[in-house]
């Protein structure tokens, strides 16, 4: 399945609370759009993997994605080794995608810094023809080497190389966050609480999609880093 756009990270949900929109507005631009969670979020504090893995497959369908899948790495333990990079490979050759959406190398979290290196090398690896992989139809993978990663922010107050207006997209961007109900604010929950499952962790989110969208003058904006130089070949395209 070749993919114009493939997401990574480390999380159910990382994917939805970081890129949805920028995810929303390339599907409705005709572009094909594929998610990839490394682990179950197994040691989170809320929910089980089942439930997260039920609330990713809503996530998935309102972003409107043609296939999300879950590498099954272990959560707070997975590494950037030759057993995991073989796996990614193999998922990044399936998907053969031009661009690759993936955790920041610093962030709060360590599994988002440590996915992100692994993203970045697998991606490397991953058009070196000597190194080989099978498909799920078992036979041999081509080589492949997605064109450019963009590492979208999620905790930490980073800045970004570029933004992505996402100011139509808001509020199905929030539906898609809010179908993690075991993860996010609910008043009825019994569940103890996290960093994230508080009425004001949704506020920040709100806020830094607001902050981003403010850098460019639009209301809402998801905010990139990227560690190659962007290149235009129009200015008057820049916003």
């Amino acid at each position: 399945m070749k993919v114009d756009v493939l997401a990574i990270a480390a999380h159910p949900d990382d994917i939805e609370m970081t890129c949805a929109g920028t995810i929303l507005s390339l599907v409705e631009q005709g572009k094909t759009v594929a998610g990839v969670d490394l682990t179950r979020g197994e040691l989170g504090t809320r929910g089980t993997p089942e439930i997260r893995l039920a609330e990713s497959a809503e996530g998935s369908r309102i972003m409107n994605l043609v296939a999300r899948e879950n590498m099954g790495f272990r959560d707070g333990f997975f590494r950037n080794d030759e057993e995991h990079q073989l796996a990614l490979i193999a998922t990044i050759r399936h998907y053969q995608p031009q661009i690759v959406l993936t955790n920041t190398v610093e962030d709060r979290h360590p599994d988002h810094g440590r996915a992100a290196q692994l993203v970045i090398d697998a991606c490397f690896y991953s058009g070196l023809r000597q190194i080989k992989t099978v498909g799920k139809d078992g036979q041999p993978q081509e080589a492949h080497r997605p064109l450019f990663i963009y590492h979208f922010i999620q905790d930490r107050s980073l800045k970004p190389d570029f933004v992505v207006d996402v100011t139509p997209y808001w509020a199905r961007k929030l539906m898609a966050i809010q179908a993690y109900k075991s993860q996010f604010f609910d008043p009825t929950s019994s569940e103890p609480q996290s960093y994230i499952s508080g009425e004001a962790f949704m506020k920040f989110l709100e806020s830094r999609t607001r902050e981003h969208g403010h850098m460019i003058g639009a209301e809402f904006g998801e905010g990139f880093i990227t560690k190659r130089m962007l290149g235009v070949k129009d200015i008057f395209q820049l916003s």
